[in-house]
């Protein structure tokens, strides 16, 4: 029983990062029609339904619980609304396989802010190395010192790497104003898309939005892959992973989703990959792998794609 419990987990991780890898694709079909702030409200509306749903079931929300809004609040804008809004902005920019590989230096932004303004860990030579190794492959991929000839759009992997820096600030501040309540994460979850889906709400023009139907492929992508599977199933699946795998091993799953994007954005959209590609995501993997293979790195590296309130408990 206990071996088929673990399978499942596994099986889980493989699924889990396919969805998060095929989501770059999906974006970039649905930014053909509409804009990124409508791909987002709709991707954090479609997701939101599922997870609220989930922590009804599981009678995980209390009322009690507003009284902390404010810190729901900050981190649905740090870590929901302003990072889906930033990689929405760079995939609409860059080639998506691209977008997808430069996800993968998530880890590395956490580590950074989490040493910068928790400091609980010190900065060895081995981290430094790690760090160094990612941001060598985000250079190879930006390419700074061929501007003007190179296809990546700078402003493109800006956006990624703010989206990014913007998810590491986030679990700094739910480690220092959240990890001390008494509240699961599927509820802490539950409030976070829910604050995200009135902020960005708040900023959505809606005019057009009806031009997703247009597409039956980008349409499917964005309520089918990118709402419901890719932020709602997601979501719970990662909660799922960390109740058998463990949060350092769910962790992990953060190296399927750039090979798993390279490799879409070439099958369906036709981006070529170069060996400087590759090399890129072989440094930016490589350095996260450093990272997470040093001493108390569970401490402080979130898994890619959520706020991390599951590893913050761990």
């Amino acid at each position: 029983m206990a071996g088929e419990m673990k399978n499942n987990g596994y099986i889980a991780f493989g699924l889990l990062g396919l969805i998060w890898g095929c989501n770059f694709i999906f974006m970039k079909w649905a930014f053909q029609l509409i804009e990124p702030t409508q791909v987002v409200f709709l991707r954090i509306l479609l997701g939101f339904l599922p997870i609220l749903g989930f922590a009804l079931w599981r009678k995980e929300l209390k009322l009690a619980h507003l009284r902390h809004w404010f810190h729901f609040l900050v981190m649905s804008l740090l870590a929901t609304t302003l990072y889906y809004y930033a990689f929405a902005r760079g995939t609409s920019l860059l080639p998506s396989g691209v977008a997808g590989m430069l996800s993968g230096a998530i880890p590395l932004f956490a580590f950074i802010t989490a040493f910068i303004f928790l400091r609980q860990d010190k900065l060895t030579l081995r981290k430094a190395m790690g760090i160094l190794l990612g941001f060598g492959g985000v250079l190879l991929i930006a390419r700074p010192w061929t501007i003007g000839a190179s296809q990546v759009n700078a402003i493109g992997v800006l956006y990624i790497v703010a989206g990014s820096l913007s998810l590491g600030c986030s679990f700094v501040y739910a480690r220092k104003f959240l990890s001390h309540l008494n509240i699961s994460p599927v509820a802490l979850s539950t409030y976070q898309i829910g604050f995200a889906l009135l902020s960005i709400s708040i900023v959505t023009n809606f005019s057009g939005m009806s031009r997703i139907a247009m597409d039956m492929r980008a349409l499917l992508g964005l309520v089918l892959g990118l709402g419901l599977v890719g932020t709602g199933v997601a979501y719970i699946l990662y909660y799922y992973l960390v109740q058998k795998l463990g949060a350092v091993s769910a962790s992990a799953v953060t190296y399927i989703p750039p090979v798993i994007a390279l490799f879409i954005g070439y099958v369906a959209a036709g981006e070529p990959i170069g060996a400087l590609d590759l090399a890129a995501m072989a440094c930016i993997l490589g350095g996260v792998y450093v990272l997470q293979t040093s001493a108390r790195v569970k401490n402080v590296l979130p898994p890619a794609e959520f706020h991390r309130s599951a590893e913050i408990r761990d």
